[in-house]
């Protein structure tokens, strides 16, 4: 979770410039996102508490209940069962407000305890939450229960709270999995000066032995977040399994920043696949943060989900949004097995459901040249396309664009080049927006093969996911276009390409609930 808070650190400064002061109060809703989770209202950050419950998905979630900026920290509730679609709730579990003792309620998970480890349940499971409480007169964060007999609507706390005190100023966000293994619940919670994860194993979910630890590897330019520990299934080795433990990260080198490893957990003890000092990204844009799985999904199907930090969005009355939901999995590369993210296929096969077809096109042909395509009024689109390109040319989208009074275009451009063999987004061109940089993906040499790619856009009003062949690269980022600047092209330069599909679906009629 982001904390630029009363603990005072240094982190993550640039990312709050103007988050804790939003004076914005004009309406935006030509950037509400309207196939992605965004609050009816104030500020949110990191998604907490992914559970599946009874047909629906759960989303808890950082939330102000006051204000469109930072603070109060509370747990937001909603529910969905297409994850399109979203149902607002009440606050689930606020801050407690008590003189010298107030709590806010930063990040964690929630697990259903089917057979009452905890003794908390009335009947046939209960839903337990564990979190951390941030007592920020106190500076310090230590770990919290707390319990719901009703559906996940209210929660009640564990009277013994904390279940784990270090006596540190930072220590936090604990996500919590079911072990076959070891036949006990498993947490993984993080000290982030020290770049460390700690493991804990549990029998009822209220007192905790630490296993092992892991840490000082991978990206240590930050302060360590939100952990998360996953199996997941490696593709097209069918019975193959690998360990993924992902970790947030911000510094200034790097600013939001998501890494992961890859290895295996044995008997209590993470062991990483590659040297310490190797980094591997989840996502290279400059908005995706704080993700974690659902739990309970049926299949053991793992679903993330990640926060949308909003850096300098200018949007009100809400500020913040979640990612599109991402299906999980592991692919054997020439460098090594390597984290995989696809928009879900809970949503993607039911696009006919939630989106008309505007554009489609077969065996189009382009070199050294730009071509308009049908523009999409609402900006709110989901573009599949998969092409092959000649060497060396750079190929790709402009959405979002408009020709302005003084003759200049304003656009975002989308594209993978074909000689540094590389992903990438640059904003350069972008309006409204002061982040105008380019971002590139690592080189995706070995994930292109015989110079045949696909590209998926999910641009939302203002929110833009890029996945390049079947999400071995993702990039994501905020665009912020006038209500007017829809206009979608394609192009070729230094060379050629042939669109051997290209399917556009509006989304933009798609309305939240």
């Amino acid at each position: 979770m982001m904390k630029k808070n009363l603990i005072g650190y240094l982190l993550f400064f640039f990312l709050w410039k103007g988050s804790l002061a939003q004076d914005q109060q004009v309406p935006t809703p030509q950037w509400r996102s309207v196939y992605h989770f965004t609050p009816a209202k104030n500020w949110t950050n990191d998604p907490n508490g992914l559970i599946y419950l009874n047909g629906e998905f759960h989303l808890y979630n950082q939330q102000n209940p006051f204000e469109n900026k930072w603070g109060h920290m509370s747990w937001g509730h909603a529910t969905s069962t297409d994850l399109i679609h979203w149902k607002h709730l009440p606050i689930a579990i606020p801050e407690i407000i008590n003189g010298t003792d107030t709590i806010w309620r930063f990040s964690g998970c929630a697990v259903w305890d089917a057979n009452n480890s905890s003794g908390f349940c009335e009947k046939d499971g209960c839903l337990v939450a564990v979190y951390t409480a941030h007592q920020p007169y106190q500076k310090k964060e230590s770990q919290f229960i707390s319990y719901s007999n009703d559906g996940g609507l209210t929660f009640t706390d564990y009277s013994k709270n904390p279940v784990i005190d270090l006596q540190k100023r930072d220590f936090r966000d604990p996500n919590v999995t079911w072990n076959e293994e070891l036949k006990k619940w498993v947490m993984v919670v993080v000290l982030p000066a020290e770049h460390k994860a700690l493991f804990y194993a549990s029998t009822n979910l209220k007192e905790w032995d630490l296993l092992s630890e892991f840490g000082n590897a991978g990206f240590v330019d930050g302060y360590w977040e939100c952990p998360a520990l996953i199996q997941l299934n490696v593709d097209g080795e069918p019975g193959k399994k690998k360990w993924v433990l992902l970790i947030s990260a911000g510094g200034r080198k790097r600013g939001t920043y998501m890494h992961y490893f890859v290895g295996d957990f044995e008997k209590g003890v993470f062991k990483n696949d590659s040297p310490a000092d190797t980094i591997l990204t989840v996502d290279g844009g400059d908005s995706f943060y704080a993700a974690i799985p659902w739990n309970g999904v049926p299949d053991n199907k793992k679903i993330l989900i990640g926060w949308m930090v909003p850096g300098d969005q200018p949007t009100y009355p809400w500020r913040g949004q979640m990612s599109i939901p991402r299906d999980l999995s592991v692919r054997n590369t020439k460098n090594g097995y390597r984290l995989v993210q696809t928009p879900t296929s809970l949503i993607e096969k039911n696009l006919d459901h939630f989106s008309s077809e505007v554009i489609k096109k077969n065996g189009m042909q382009i070199a050294n040249a730009e071509k308009e395509l049908q523009s999409i009024p609402g900006n709110a689109f989901w573009l599949d396309a998969t092409v092959s390109i000649k060497q060396g040319t750079d190929f790709g989208f402009k959405i979002g664009r408009k020709k302005g009074k003084d003759g200049k275009t304003t656009a975002t451009v989308i594209g993978y080049n074909g000689s540094s063999r590389a992903l990438y987004v640059d904003k350069t061109l972008s309006a409204n927006s002061k982040n105008k940089k380019t971002f590139l993906s690592e080189s995706a040499d070995g994930v292109v093969k015989n110079n045949s790619l696909r590209i998926q856009i999910l641009f939302d009003k203002s929110s833009l996911e890029v996945f390049l062949n079947d999400g071995e690269k993702v990039i994501t980022t905020y665009i912020f276009p006038d209500a007017d600047a829809n206009g979608l092209s394609v192009f070729a330069k230094n060379g050629s390409a042939t669109i051997n599909s290209l399917t556009v679906r509006d989304l933009s009629k798609n309305k939240q609930d």
